[in-house]
């Protein structure tokens, strides 16, 4: 049951760290300091859209429309967070 909890929990680490870098990237982006016509830049940023859009539009369907400002990334985070920090160790190490 250890191991399961192990794989379980580093492929959490895995999610919050790629989602990490996405809202970094997506700031600096923003705010002019990444240039989207760089090659690299851009094949980074279209990657991490195709991985991770199919599981922010749920959410977006779900929560109000604030245009300028997408809470979806926000809510998947602390998703994520609580999962592996709170419920993953309780649930399989019985804590």
């Amino acid at each position: 049951m250890y191991e399961l909890y192990e794989i379980l929990k580093l492929l959490l680490n895995v999610v919050f760290w790629i989602m990490l870098v996405y809202v970094i990237m997506g700031w600096l982006i923003s705010f002019n300091v990444l240039n989207m016509h760089q090659p690299m830049v851009a094949q980074l940023w279209m990657g991490l859209n195709r991985l991770l859009q199919p599981v922010f539009d749920p959410i977006r369907r779900i929560l109000p429309d604030t245009r300028p400002l997408d809470l979806s990334p926000l809510v998947v985070f602390l998703g994520v967070v609580i999962l592996r920090d709170i419920l993953l160790p309780s649930l399989l190490l019985g804590r």
